[in-house]
């Protein structure tokens, strides 16, 4: 049998992978020998929200100070994050180059095809690929890209300019090859509505051109207004309903197989950052009432201060009793949904773009309805206080539009620490203080993760012509689209 490997090196290859090939023993003769591309695809989307709210991704958010941490405070005093990727490449990602692969293959694609139409599962994949990619290039900057699913186990660091091109290219190409086929199978994400799976592609689109608007505007511009314009349209604001267009993966069982992420990954040691507590409560920001428990008999957030040493964080603790967990108790059960991309991100994306100029939107309806759809998805809207919100002279529009703009699209992408983080390093807004007692050499809240250590060794030549291209490998040497 042909077997789809991607990129591992020998000494996680099997444990990853597969296991040694002992020809035909203990094979049923009447076993198909194809993956079965709806489980593939499904096990592929039960590990979306990790992309948000696990591992490095909630270290992500300790530098964007959407968190702070009270017991164990390294990380978000800058200690050097060495986090191996090869598994997240090996998990959900290897599933998704095999429903290519499978489809692709005249040998495999019919009876893929029994899990719908090869193009769709093939356009999925290439979707949640291509989103994938963007949160693993936004942390490290070039990386291998262009080899990292195939068989080669030294592949080239491809530069992240050439990558977001190529996600570009992915994207637009996958929403054109959706067809009129059967409905793809184990889509637990969209129920396999090729509508819905364009949107998102398009509304990632138009995250990822804004991204880029410092590094490489015209770029950036034409693929905003691409991305506008394709099939399928972006996100939007239902009318004054609920923006039921969020890119939202549900939990549906209590079951440590397949849980809301933040039940296990903000328990316990992460409360929610002063910086972020401190302009809900200050500017009348009913996000309060859902971004952090409010303790009870009290009507606003109590964060806790970002970077503080251990015993300094359990003297604040100790003094503070009532500090506020990350995410109000019915945002952070086991079953609650977590949002992969809102319809705030992208109105708010549109404000921005059309404060720059980019197209002929209007920037303050764009802002508005970006604010409330925010305050939809929370499930905290209320006309009056909204109003009275918008009114805010640290709302409104009228002076430093960019700004405000910007610190909004830092408030909507919370607590999604890799998005918030991206944005924070991109505009540098809101103005964020470091850590008091740093831990890393610079003192600056790091704007890169190093490689992983483990590459080195496995495949150091290609990493040491990356880092010559990139620079220095450390926390402070900014990805290509942070200039």
């Amino acid at each position: 049998m042909k077997k789809y490997t991607l990129y591992l090196y020998a000494t996680i290859a099997a444990l990853a992978i597969g296991c040694a090939d002992f020809g035909d023993t203990n094979v049923s003769p009447n076993a198909s020998k194809t993956p079965l591309t709806s489980a593939l695809l499904t096990n592929a989307l039960s590990t979306l929200g990790n992309t948000v709210a696990t591992g490095a991704n909630v270290t992500t958010g300790l530098y964007c100070q959407y968190y702070s941490e009270i017991l164990y405070t390294d990380a978000s005093r800058y200690s050097v994050q060495d986090i191996d990727w090869a598994g997240e490449l090996a998990g959900g990602m290897y599933d998704l180059q095999n429903i290519i692969n499978i489809n692709s293959d005249p040998a495999t694609a019919e009876i893929a095809g029994l899990n719908g139409s090869n193009n769709n599962q093939i356009a999925i994949a290439r979707i949640l690929k291509a989103y994938r990619f963007s949160v693993l290039t936004d942390r490290y900057g070039d990386m291998p890209y262009s080899e990292a699913l195939t068989e080669n186990t030294q592949p080239v660091f491809d530069t992240q300019q050439a990558i977001y091109t190529d996600l570009f290219k992915e994207l637009k190409e996958a929403v054109a090859q959706f067809d009129a086929g059967p409905s793809v199978k184990g889509d637990i994400l969209f129920d396999g509505d090729n509508t819905k799976w364009k949107k998102f592609a398009n509304s990632l689109r138009v995250i990822l051109a804004v991204r880029i608007s410092n590094a490489d505007a015209a770029l950036g511009q034409a693929q905003f207004n691409d991305a506008l314009s394709s099939d399928g349209g972006v996100l939007e604001l239902d009318g004054n309903s609920d923006p039921v267009e969020d890119v939202v993966l549900k939990y549906y069982a209590a079951s440590n197989a397949f849980s809301n992420p933040y039940y296990y990954a903000i328990a316990g040691d992460f409360n929610i950052c002063s910086t972020i507590a401190n302009f809900l409560n200050t500017n009348g920001d009913r996000r309060n009432n859902a971004f952090g428990v409010i303790p009870a008999g009290k009507s606003a957030l109590v964060g806790v201060p970002p970077g503080l040493q251990r015993q300094d964080a359990i003297d604040f603790t100790a003094n503070n009793p009532d500090h506020s967990l990350v995410l109000a108790e019915s945002f952070r059960m086991s079953t609650s949904p977590v949002v992969i991309l809102s319809t705030a991100d992208v109105l708010l994306a549109k404000a921005e773009a059309a404060q720059m100029n980019w197209f002929g939107g209007n920037k303050t309806q764009l802002y508005a309805d970006g604010i409330k759809a925010s305050w939809k998805r929370w499930n905290v809207y209320e006309s009056g206080a909204y109003d009275a919100y918008m009114a805010n002279a640290n709302i409104d529009l009228t002076l430093n539009p960019l700004v405000k703009i910007q610190t909004q699209r830092w408030l909507s992408f919370f607590p999604n620490g890799s998005q918030g983080w991206s944005e924070w390093r991109r505009t540098g807004i809101p103005v964020l203080t470091p850590s008091p007692v740093p831990a890393n050499t610079s003192g600056e809240i790091p704007v890169r993760f190093i490689y992983p250590t483990i590459e080195y060794g496995l495949n150091g030549d290609k990493l040491e012509a990356a880092v010559a291209a990139q620079g220095t490998d450390n926390s402070d040497t900014h990805v290509w689209w942070d200039k």
